[in-house]
C-alpha cells in the first residue's frame, strides 16, 4: 500500500503541472498582465481559450501517441515541455506570442493529464473494491486509512490543488514575467519527482493489438454533462481573482480565497472517493455540477468576505471531481481495452467546452453588468449539465472492478 501510495502522489504531482500550474495559475496573472498589456475581458479570456484549444489538440493526439509510446514516457514528455513552454511565457510581451504559447503549453498538457489519468486508473484498478455494503470501523480507519481506488483517483485529480497552492505562494510578489518563469521552474521539479515515484507504473503501445469497439452514445447524457461543466466551471477559474479586485476584497483576502480554494481541491480526493467508487452513473456529477452552480453564484450574491471565502472552498472541493467521476464513470461501464478511448473522449468534450468558455464570459464582461453578468450564465451551464448528468444511467458493458 505504501508503494502504490507513492505513486498515487506522484501522478498527483503531474496534475499540479498539467492543470494547478499551467492552466489556473493565469487567474493570479490575469489582473496585472491585463493592466500592463491594456487588454478586454474577450481579451483575457482568449488567452485561455487558446490553452484550451492546444489542449483540445493535445486530446486529440492522444489515442495516436498511446499506440506508439509508453504512456509513462508521454506523461514525463509533456511535463517537461509544459516547464519550458512557462518559462518561455515571461519572455513574450504581445498578444499573438502568448496566444501561442498558451496553445502550445494546452497541447503538452494534455499529454501529461490525459496519460496521467489513463495510470491512474490503472493503478486504481489493482486496489479493493468499495461497495455499499462495506462496514465502516473508525479505530481501523485511524489507524491504517485505507488506500482504495477512489481514493487513488482523487488524489491524482486533487493533485492540481497543490499546483494552486504553490502558484499562489510563488506568484503575487513578482512581476508578471518573472512569474511565468518561477512557474517554469516548479513544473520542472514537479516532473522530476513524478519521474522519481512512478518508475513501477507502464502502459505499454499495443500497436498490434485489436482496438476496443467504443460508441459514445450509452455515455451521452454524461458526456452532456461534462459538456456543461467545461463551460461553465472555466469562467470562474479565470476571471474570479479580477472579480474579487473589482469588487474591492483586500490583497490578503484574494490570496486566501486562493489558497482555500486550492486546499479544496486537495481535500476533494477524501470528500468525494465513496461516491467516485460506489455511483456507477451519473449522480456523482449531478450533485457537484450543482454545488458548482451554488459557488459560482455566491460572489454575485454577496462580496462579503466570508461569503467569497465559503464560494473558494466549496468550488475546490469540488471541481477536479467532476474530472474524477468521468474517469470513475469510464472504469465502470468500459472494459479496460476501452478506457484509453473513454478517457479521451471525455477530455475532448472538456476542451471543447473551455474552448468557449473563457471567450463567452468574457464577451459577457465587456458590456453591461460586467464580470456578475458573466458569472451568472456560468452557473446556469453549470446548472444545465446537471440536469444532463441525472439522466445518465449505469451501462451493463463495464468489466472494472
Amino acid at each position: 500500500m505504501k508503494k502504490t501510495l507513492i505513486a498515487a502522489l506522484g501522478l498527483a504531482c503531474a496534475s499540479a503541472v498539467s492543470l494547478g500550474m499551467a492552466r489556473f495559475s493565469y487567474a493570479l496573472l490575469l489582473p496585472t498582465m491585463r493592466a500592463d498589456l491594456g487588454w478586454s475581458y474577450m481579451t483575457a479570456g482568449a488567452m485561455n481559450t487558446a490553452n484550451a484549444a492546444g489542449y483540445l489538440l493535445g486530446a486529440l493526439c492522444m489515442p495516436w501517441l498511446l499506440r506508439r509510446f509508453d504512456a509513462r514516457t508521454i506523461l514525463l514528455t509533456g511535463g517537461a515541455a509544459v516547464a519550458l513552454l512557462m518559462a518561455l511565457h515571461g519572455l513574450a510581451h504581445n498578444e499573438l506570442g502568448l496566444l501561442i504559447l498558451r496553445c502550445a503549453t494546452g497541447v503538452a498538457s494534455a499529454a501529461s493529464f490525459v496519460t496521467g489519468g489513463l495510470l491512474a486508473a490503472r493503478l486504481a484498478n489493482t486496489l479493493p473494491l468499495v461497495t455499499p455494503e462495506t462496514t465502516f470501523d473508525i479505530t481501523r480507519f485511524v489507524a491504517t486509512p485505507p488506500i482504495t481506488a477512489g481514493v487513488v483517483l482523487g488524489l491524482y485529480y486533487g493533485g492540481t490543488g497543490l499546483g494552486i497552492i504553490a502558484a499562489t505562494a510563488v506568484v503575487p510578489p513578482l512581476p508578471w514575467p518573472l512569474a511565468w518563469m518561477a512557474l517554469g521552474a516548479m513544473c520542472l521539479a514537479a516532473t522530476a519527482g513524478t519521474a522519481a515515484t512512478t518508475r513501477a507504473l507502464r502502459a505499454p503501445p499495443a500497436p498490434g493489438a485489436p482496438r476496443a469497439a467504443l460508441t459514445w452514445q450509452p455515455l451521452a447524457w454524461g458526456l452532456a454533462g461534462y459538456a456543461g461543466f467545461g463551460l461553465g466551471y472555466i469562467g470562474y477559474m479565470t476571471f474570479v481573482i479580477t472579480l474579487l479586485r473589482e469588487q474591492g476584497l483586500s490583497h490578503g483576502a484574494q490570496l486566501g480565497f486562493y489558497v482555500l480554494l486550492g486546499v479544496g481541491v486537495v481535500a476533494s480526493s477524501w470528500l468525494w472517493s465513496g461516491l467516485l467508487q460506489r455511483w456507477r452513473g451519473g449522480q456523482t456529477m449531478t450533485l457537484l455540477n450543482g454545488l458548482l452552480a451554488l459557488a459560482t453564484l455566491l460572489p454575485v450574491l454577496s462580496a462579503h468576505t466570508a461569503v467569497v471565502l465559503t464560494s473558494g472552498a466549496l468550488f475546490g472541493a469540488v471541481f477536479l471531481s467532476v474530472v474524477a467521476s468521468t474517469t470513475a464513470l469510464v472504469r465502470h461501464n468500459l472494459p479496460a481495452a476501452a478506457w484509453p478511448a473513454g478517457i479521451t473522449l471525455f477530455t475532448v468534450v472538456f476542451a471543447a467546452g473551455q474552448i468557449a468558455g473563457p471567450v463567452l464570459v468574457g464577451w459577457m464582461a465587456d458590456g453591461a453588468g460586467g464580470l456578475q453578468r458573466g458569472f451568472v450564465v456560468s452557473a446556469a451551464l453549470l446548472a444545465c449539465g446537471a440536469l444532463c448528468a441525472s439522466r445518465q444511467r449505469e451501462t451493463t458493458r463495464g468489466h472494472a472492478s
